[in-house]
């Protein structure tokens, strides 16, 4: 089939090269003229395991090609993915500028059947505003569909290839069949519904889950108060099927650029149209204060923080990724900055983009033992996995005081105590 996908993020990207690694002829769009130029070099502006290799591969192969001009490219395309963004409005609303943007270069463009399918995340009924929008610059016939994204980035591409179901909300049994053939090669459950329920499967997805992170977080300060060990709790509850033990680790909360932006747009959705979700309330009220808890760990093992030199490890939400959208650690960097710490930062992948955004005398290293040299406190925000195998006695050494407030429990209490460390981590004594 010939693809045309607008918006070449995390979403567009990973969906059009693993769509051209299937054997489809893609196009990506993008408005962004150096993220073109990159990709046409084929050079990914994102950190995703796999994802270069897929690139050059398929470019090579003249599989994908990407273009800034969605002129010529809409003119033999099948199928129309967008895959715009929905950033967050400060009432918590989803911004639908991109997708509206996007709606109305497809009507103006558009001369034959095609299949519009929006990958962004948006609130349910806009399907139905999408198909008023192309109406107005198009006469023709066209069907509309819902499929939303579940990628989880720092395995992307993987979930694209080997999704565990796909969801295609759609209102006419034309548009079911091109949908069905376009994934064909797909062995995983696939979900026909109507448009508004796919749109709004992929709001609940997310806030289940996140719930789910706030809860064993709730459970984590109550471990705390009692003497339990939340690593224990949670593996004991996770051996129950029903319940399972994915989204059970307790830490700083969720992050990115998918939990926060979704679980605040479905509250915010659910008010508007007269409900009061009380849960999401909660599970985004408890998501806030997990950084809190966070910083008063570190004030209370340092006593006062002015003038001390403390470092973090890990700048992305989370690891394999260098996205630091609703990442801890900038929240947590700004607020020490504020109270007059000095600041030492190492990630493998994600200190350019921090560079963008934090403001302050920053020191960035590419060695976190460098960070750790005459810190009175290292703070671990995102578990990499070199963090989880570094010497601990080495790093005693370096430290001016022993101090290791890890956000993430990835290291053990008794270990830690055993090494002489004062270790504080989350929902342990």
């Amino acid at each position: 089939m010939k693809i045309l996908i607008i918006g070449t993020g995390y979403v567009g990207l990973v969906t059009g090269v693993c769509l051209a690694d299937k054997g489809h002829k893609v196009t990506c769009v993008d408005i962004d003229e150096r993220k073109i130029k990159k990709l046409k070099q084929g050079i990914s502006p994102i950190h995703e395991p796999g994802l270069p290799e897929l690139l050059e591969k398929n470019i090579g192969a003249k599989k994908i090609s990407f273009e800034t001009n969605i002129s010529p490219a809409i003119k033999e395309a099948e199928v129309i993915f967008i895959a715009v963004g929905t950033p967050a409005k400060e009432n918590g609303e989803a911004d639908l500028s991109y997708v509206e943007q996007a709606l109305a270069d497809i009507g103006r463009n558009l001369d034959h059947y095609a299949v519009i399918v929006n990958k962004s995340t948006v609130p349910v009924g806009t399907a139905k505003r999408a198909k008023e929008i192309i109406k107005k610059y198009y006469g023709g016939e066209f069907n509309f569909v819902s499929n939303p994204e579940f990628l989880r980035q720092g395995s992307a591409v993987r979930d694209f290839l080997f999704p565990d179901r796909l969801v295609i909300g759609a209102d006419s049994e034309k548009a079911q069949k091109i949908m069905a053939e376009l994934y064909q090669n797909f062995s995983c459950p696939k979900v026909f519904t109507n448009l508004e329920s796919a749109e709004m499967i992929k709001y609940a997805s997310n806030a289940f889950l996140a719930t789910k992170i706030s809860f064993i977080n709730e459970i984590a300060g109550v471990c705390e108060k009692v003497g339990a060990d939340v690593k224990e709790v949670a593996h004991g509850m996770g051996l129950d099927p029903r319940i399972g033990n994915k989204f059970l680790e307790a830490g700083l909360g969720y992050g990115g650029s998918c939990f926060p932006k979704d679980t605040r747009a479905l509250y915010q959705m659910a008010g508007v149209n007269g409900y009061d979700f009380r849960i999401l309330k909660a599970v985004i009220e408890v998501n806030n204060y997990q950084r809190k808890s966070l910083i008063e760990k570190i004030e209370i093992a340092l006593g006062e923080v002015k003038d001390k030199t403390i470092g973090i490890w890990g700048l992305a939400f989370k690891p394999n990724t260098d996205d630091i959208r609703e990442s801890a650690a900038i929240e947590v960097i700004q607020h020490l900055i504020g109270k007059g710490a000095n600041i030492k930062v190492h990630d493998p992948v994600a200190m350019e983009r921090a560079r963008e955004i934090l403001d302050g005398d920053i020191a960035y290293h590419d060695d976190p033992y460098e960070v750790a040299r005459e810190a009175h406190a290292v703070v671990i925000i995102t578990n990499w996995q070199h963090f989880k195998e570094i010497d601990k006695e080495k790093l005693k050494i370096l430290m001016a005081e022993a101090n290791i407030i890890d956000g993430r429990n990835i290291y053990e209490v008794e270990e830690m105590k055993r090494l002489g460390f004062n270790y504080w981590s989350i929902g342990r004594t």
